[in-house]
């Protein structure tokens, strides 16, 4: 596990926010496309009048293509040691080392940079103003 100290971190934005970005557009619709293949998966269910074959298998296909997209972005940000928290809300960590434990920066799509760390255990609620030393 790649530890960061907050300088590091806030400097890896540059590279985490535009993946955060597409990683939170992608979510948003993989979710929009879902919801309208569970709509004509139920129109279909119902009377299945009106509706294309070649419509809900174009729908399916983009839903896959979202997924894809979705997991590079997660992967890419993996790759970099960054933890994704909540992909609808853009949340990521940073691990760091406090007094030798590992913690977390915490940092969320639309913050300026990092400014808040939290321990393992207490998450997000958990969130704490840097420096780390207080």
């Amino acid at each position: 596990m790649r530890h960061f100290t907050p300088e590091e971190a806030n400097a890896a934005l540059d590279d985490v926010r535009p993946l955060v970005e597409r990683m939170v557009d992608a979510r948003r619709s993989h979710v929009a496309a879902l919801e309208h293949q569970e709509e004509l998966e139920a129109h279909i269910r119902g009377n299945g009048g009106g509706i294309p074959p070649a419509e809900l298998a174009e729908t399916a296909a983009e839903v896959e293509r979202l997924e894809r997209e979705l997991a590079h972005a997660v992967d890419e940000l993996s790759e970099l040691g960054v933890q994704v928290k909540d992909l609808d809300e853009g949340l990521v960590d940073f691990p760091a080392l406090r007094r030798g434990e590992t913690v977390l920066l915490c940092w969320k799509l639309g913050e300026d940079d990092i400014a808040y760390w939290h321990t393992v255990e207490d998450g997000f609620a958990g969130r704490r103003p840097l420096p780390l030393d207080e």
